[in-house]
């Protein structure tokens, strides 16, 4: 790559001739921005093929297997130089390893962080954010930023007189967009709020605040809650963008009152169609993933008691742990109203509910590992007679013989496969969680003992707390977080506080039905998409307004309802749902992106 085949032609006014999008999550995975970047990088490429710039952290164990260095060209090569010399920054140049392999520039910090007082000197003078007194949370991500933009106010300069745009996403990129504000100001600057610092704050401490938004004293409790720098730093990096942006409505809402900007166009997030099988690859591989979750619950239920593995239905949710805003406290209240109707309605069915929410963990249970390990034993023994059984099975027929237990096997083999599963066979009831946790006080297993979900015999509904990420190599399902997906029946993400939600998308996605709620921004926009009322694919749990108890029998009687589907109307909703995702595409979602920048332009023309 060279200076002359990158920059040898001139844009035209109406695209950017260069853009820079810097996120901390930029070969950083920490949570939803990550998915953002990645899942849309294709469509920014095939915009911008040649200048299109990702900016991040550079975090060494971050990098393995994420990212490729090359050296940096022409021009760029001396820029780096000179960060390095006056600043001392070090900057990685190569490509993101996902799907487009994206160019991407991951910034070394550490040595300019002696600056960091001078840089929080300067918000102050120049925009009156309150940051000295500030923790590493915040003082951390604004040196990095400020490395940010210093690196692009040295770029811009690769693109003399043609028009340049940099986005910045979240509170934590903004010292970089403010550092741009007063050195050049001609570069379009777009700011990308996912949630507000105080909205997401006040959500996470259990306040209901879309109630009472309009009489949320900011000051009071941007102090209470000590994210006041956050707040401020935030608000100013909203003002002082050519093109605010929020990625959803009810985001805009809460932004407009917390940084006192309206939005200028909304930025919802997608998925990329070609990571998605379609819908007959899904019905295949949505077999084979629901025997291993059925695998999965032979070592850890039928230890204890059996049930009927073919009335089976695997429900999950997955998400942070945020016990409130993720709605975990209504769908365990929901769940102890469905088991009473499964009860009460002598239902056929059985519900395995997963919650597939990450906690610090001591390592597997060691009765679960002993129980996999002597069903392996007893499998192992089935499959060395495996063949020979199919032989007696085949003879028994062209002989017009009766098949019974005496004609297929030995009592040698009867006997010691008995006796195996005596081994198996334990008392008492199931755990309701896979691991030893750190903590003896838990709040999702707490809510499960006190709503009665404590897997007895007689519940109809069952509850496994899976609390690690899903690796596919984690010696209990043995499934990535995808592959989970295409066999599990159904979603459940009623949250109180999802700016967007990408779950319940990526769920639909792999044409599994789902369940979230009218206070998430994805379930507002996927109202409008909703035609089918009867198999809707997605089902919206109204919450806006709705006091907590009339949300548990809403949610309640929509879970019932599922349970009780015959399997062509599970089969609807997962049609229903795979063709809802569609409208969620980056293919078409990435326009909005395009046009953000292009407002840069006209709002930056002289």
């Amino acid at each position: 790559m060279n200076a002359k085949k990158i920059f040898s032609k001139a844009v035209p006014a109406e695209k950017p001739a260069a853009v820079f999008e810097v996120s901390w999550e930029v070969c950083n995975k920490v949570g939803g921005i990550w998915t953002v970047l990645t899942s849309k990088a294709e469509q920014m490429l095939e915009q911008y093929p040649e200048n299109y710039f990702l900016l991040g952290p550079y975090f060494h164990d971050k990098t393995k297997g994420e990212f490729e260095e090359e050296p940096p060209f022409d021009g760029l090569k001396e820029i780096f130089h000179s960060l390095e010399t006056e600043q001392g920054l070090k900057c990685h140049f190569g490509k993101w390893l996902i799907k487009g392999e994206p160019k991407i520039i991951l910034i070394d910090f550490k040595d300019f962080w002696p600056k960091a007082n001078q840089i929080k000197t300067e918000l102050w003078d120049n925009w009156q954010i309150d940051s000295l007194s500030a923790l590493n949370d915040f003082t951390e991500p604004v040196v990095w930023a400020t490395a940010c933009g210093l690196l692009i106010e040295k770029m811009a300069g690769l693109f003399a007189g043609q028009k340049v745009v940099a986005h910045f996403h979240e509170w934590l990129s903004g010292a970089g967009l403010l550092h741009l504000a007063k050195t050049a100001p001609q570069i379009g600057a777009v700011f990308t709020t996912h949630a507000t610092t105080l909205g997401r704050t006040l959500a996470y401490n259990n306040v209901d605040f879309y109630n009472f938004i309009d009489k949320i004293n900011i000051e009071e409790n941007i102090a209470k809650f000590n994210i006041k720098a956050k707040h401020q730093l935030e608000k100013a990096a909203a003002s002082q963008a050519a093109v605010f942006t929020t990625v959803s409505h009810i985001t805009a809402w809460e932004a407009e009152r917390f940084l006192g900007r309206p939005t200028d166009i909304f930025l919802p997030n997608g998925i990329s169609e070609s990571q998605y099988p379609s819908f007959e690859e899904l019905t295949i591989q949505h077999r084979a993933h629901r025997n291993r979750l059925r695998n999965f619950l032979l070592f850890y239920f039928f230890p204890y008691y059996a049930f009927d593995l073919q009335q089976t239905l695997f429900f999950f949710t997955a998400c942070r742990y945020e016990f409130r805003a993720k709605g975990l406290d209504i769908f365990i209240k929901a769940l102890a109203q469905l088991n009473k109707k499964m009860q009460e309605s002598h239902a056929k069915k059985t519900i395995v509910v997963f919650f597939l929410v990450p906690s610090d963990v001591r390592g597997v249970k060691t009765d679960i590992l002993e129980s996999r390990e002597f069903l392996d034993d007893i499998k192992n023994s089935l499959e060395e007679i495996s063949e020979e059984t199919q032989e007696k099975v085949l003879y028994a027929l062209a002989e017009d013989k009766k098949i019974s237990e005496e004609t297929l096997f030995n009592k040698d083999f009867l006997f010691n496969i008995e006796k195996k599963f005596l081994k198996l066979k334990r008392k008492g009831t199931p755990p309701l969680t896979t691991h030893d946790l750190v903590s003896q006080q838990d709040a999702i297993l707490d809510a499960l003992q006190a709503a009665g979900i404590d897997n007895k015999p007689e519940d109809k509904v069952k509850a496994v707390f899976y609390p690690i990420y899903l690796s596919g190599h984690d010696g209990l399902t043995n499934l990535t977080y995808e592959e989970f997906l295409k066999g599990a029946h159904l979603g459940v993400f009623p949250s109180f506080y999802e700016p967007w939600g990408y779950t319940p998308l990526e769920t639909a996605g792999f044409g599994v039905p789902s369940i979230t709620s009218d206070l998430t921004g994805f379930g507002r926009a996927c109202q409008e998409h909703i035609k089918n009322k009867k198999y809707p694919g997605i089902f919206i749990l109204k919450r806006t307004g709705k006091k907590d108890e009339e949300v548990v029998d809403s949610l309640a009687n929509t879970l019932f309802d599922f349970a009780q589907y015959q399997r062509k109307e599970r089969v609807e909703n997962k049609i229903r749902a795979k063709d809802l995702s569609a409208f969620f595409g980056w293919k078409k979602l990435a326009a909005n992106y395009f046009k953000a920048h292009k407002m840069t332009l006209q709002e930056r023309e002289p």
